[in-house]
């Protein structure tokens, strides 16, 4: 499957006004620090909304332009596109952006420069390019199960795509794996195409950390930016459940994402959070040129013998950091000034601009 070559995008980027520079993202997921962000630095912005959808960019007053579409999935049409470009945008891929325009027309259709590099954003999609990254990174991974039929003790079964948790389960038997598969599908949580997917790997106990990375190709340096928790439901309902009730209340847990809090890290183990930032960085420049660009992230459980185990990641803006939209303690060491990722990212792009290395961030 062929990717836009960077070539092209330059030539596009090259006919655009760079005086009238537009920061646009979708009206999810981390749109409102990405467009508050652009603004604080100078920026114009645009936000890509259903008229259903807009009155949190209106209340908040991040966006200037609006572009509206009947269907999120309309991102994709070529007039939209060609509006885009129209308003010299620069677009800032986010996980619901990646899952409405689709994997495969971010990669060979959709013809507006966007922050970052495109060639990245399937790995972290498939399953076994994610693991390979990790695993070539040198990052402690959870054990994966190839079949139904390998699970010998507790699991968490995923899915893929920018699902929010939806549909994840664990068990610990083949058997209770089968099970859960046919609630889910009776309830349509589920397709045959997603069972056929699934990723089973090992249940890891232990405190759940969500490590947000900036890699500026400007600088050749990697930032901790922030760390995030989050709120799943309906497991995190369950838990506050006496454990004698929970029994009786015959509820499947689900780990749907609804929201994120902000969380500190204990500061022995920063050296490790930096080394397994630094690795990916170095390990996604050679397998996947020219690597990670701008914001990544490493979902993370911590066992009780303070290992920090990978079982997700990011290549983009990831969800959590909404949780320190006007700064982290992180972010505040290294800038002395409240800085959210969206911010981070508005700067990068215009260091960029005023040293003409635009084709170091954009593909």
């Amino acid at each position: 499957m062929s990717i836009i070559p960077k070539e092209e995008i330059l030539e596009i980027f090259h006919n655009y006004n760079r005086d009238e520079i537009t920061i646009v993202t979708l009206g999810s997921h981390t749109s409102l620090h990405i467009l508050k962000g652009a603004k604080l630095e100078g920026f114009s912005t645009g936000v890509i909304t259903t008229e259903d959808r807009d009155v949190p960019y209106k209340r908040f007053n991040v966006a200037d332009k609006y572009l509206y579409v009947d269907n999120f999935s309309d991102i994709s049409k070529n007039e939209i596109q060609e509006q885009l470009r129209e308003m010299n945008a620069i677009v800032i891929p986010h996980g619901s952006f990646i899952a409405y325009c689709g994997l495969d027309k971010v990669e060979r259709d959709f013809k507006v420069p966007m922050f970052g590099n495109r060639k990245i954003l399937r790995w972290e999609s498939e399953r076994d390019l994610e693991g390979r990254l990790l695993r070539e990174s040198g990052l402690r991974i959870p054990k994966k199960y190839n079949s139904p039929e390998e699970i010998d003790g507790p699991v968490i079964v995923k899915f893929p795509g920018a699902r929010g948790g939806k549909g994840y389960f664990p068990c610990s038997t083949t058997e209770e794996f089968w099970k859960k598969i046919e609630i889910f599908k009776d309830k349509g949580i589920l397709s045959k195409e997603d069972v056929n997917n699934a990723h089973i790997e090992e249940y890891v106990v232990g405190a759940n950390y969500c490590i947000h990375y900036f890699y500026s190709p400007l600088k050749d340096t990697v930032e901790l930016m922030g760390i995030d928790r989050r709120y799943e439901s309906n497991i995190d309902g369950l838990v506050r459940v006496p454990a004698k009730d929970q029994l009786g209340l015959n509820v499947d847990p689900s780990y749907v994402i609804t929201g994120n809090f902000p969380v500190v890290i204990r500061e022995s183990l920063l050296p490790k959070v930096f080394e397994m930032g630094d690795r990916l960085v170095a390990k996604a420049s050679e397998i996947i040129p020219p690597g990670m660009i701008g914001p990544f992230c490493l979902q993370t459980l911590c066992n009780e013998n303070l290992e920090l185990v990978v079982f997700e990641m990011s290549a983009r803006i990831d969800g959590g950091t909404n949780s320190f939209m006007n700064g982290s303690p992180y972010s505040y060491l290294y800038h002395g000034e409240p800085l959210s990722m969206g911010q981070r990212i508005a700067r990068e792009i215009k260091m960029a601009l005023d040293i003409n290395m635009m084709e170091k961030i954009i593909s």
